[in-house]
């Protein structure tokens, strides 16, 4: 992968946060010179029987998981070039009609700055509330996302049991897609049909090496070239840019940060505004 000329850009991961932050962090973000903002998709809490598989469970019944596009809507109307993108949302414990609907509205009102980062999640109980079968949750996908690309372009798209149909409001340009998740299925699901992955987990140099390998080895599986996916991978080290560049030239196009969790006695926006001046205005 050969992403050498691109300087890494800065996702922000404001996953945990209340709700009553995220217009004041997107506003932020803007200034600082990050990316992309992103915050994560879950519908409740409950005393899970689906095991967590990331290690322990960092959230309560006090966490707050806004719904994710009607956030995405409130810091648009605020921002002006600051993109936005679910990590991720869990497109399969939806119907495929209201995710296009979600997605296409608030990629046409953000004028375009929208990136759809989606994965099969883990949660079984959010899947039997939605009426979603969880076990062909990964098929289920792999059909949606061709369907949700037709749907978006305003096509006439032919689904079976109803009638020829098309959607509008449409986004000007192709919404990029971004597949979440390091299992060999998400990995290979990215190189077929993404436009970008992201990484799920906190990697290791050693860890994020091997990923780069794999999709470089499905993607010219599926006859695609190394540069076809964007790399956005949260990383084990210190924030430096020496760190990120070293990283960029490895092939990875982007990182997720969240620089409070250094310092949480901090006010946020105090640790995004020294990270922007330590780290992005010396990339």
């Amino acid at each position: 992968m050969n992403h050498e000329a691109q300087p890494m850009r800065f996702w922000l991961g404001a996953s945990f946060c209340d709700t009553s932050e995220f217009v004041e962090l997107a506003v932020a973000a803007e200034r600082c010179g990050f990316d992309t903002f992103t915050l994560s998709d879950h519908l409740f809490f409950a005393d899970f029987s689906t095991p967590y598989p990331y290690g322990r469970m960092r959230w309560t019944a006090e966490t707050h998981w806004p719904d994710v596009w009607v956030t995405i809507g409130a810091m648009a109307a605020v921002t002006t070039r600051l993109r936005f993108s679910p990590n991720v949302y869990i497109a399969p414990a939806r119907d495929l009609i209201t995710v296009a609907k979600q997605v296409s509205t608030a990629a046409v009102l953000s004028g375009d700055r929208v990136s759809f980062g989606v994965g099969v999640g883990w949660c079984k109980e959010e899947f039997v509330a939605t009426g979603q079968d969880f076990h062909t949750r990964g098929r289920r996908l792999d059909e949606m996302l061709p369907r949700l690309r037709e749907l978006w372009s305003g096509a006439q798209v032919d689904l079976p049991g109803l009638p020829s149909l098309s959607m509008s409001p449409v986004p000007a340009v192709p919404i990029p897609i971004y597949v979440g998740g390091d299992s060999e299925a998400a990995l290979r699901r990215a190189a077929r049909a993404g436009d970008g992955w992201i990484g799920n987990r906190i990697y290791t140099e050693e860890q994020i090496e091997a990923v780069l390998a794999d999709l470089r080895r499905y993607l010219k599986e599926y006859g695609r070239p190394e540069d076809a996916l964007e790399i956005i991978a949260p990383l084990a080290v210190l924030p430096d840019a020496d760190t990120y560049r070293r990283f960029a030239d490895k092939g990875i196009t982007g990182t997720m940060a969240a620089p409070w969790w250094l310092s949480p006695d901090e006010p946020k926006v105090d640790t995004m505004e020294r990270f922007a001046e330590e780290v992005i205005a010396r990339m």
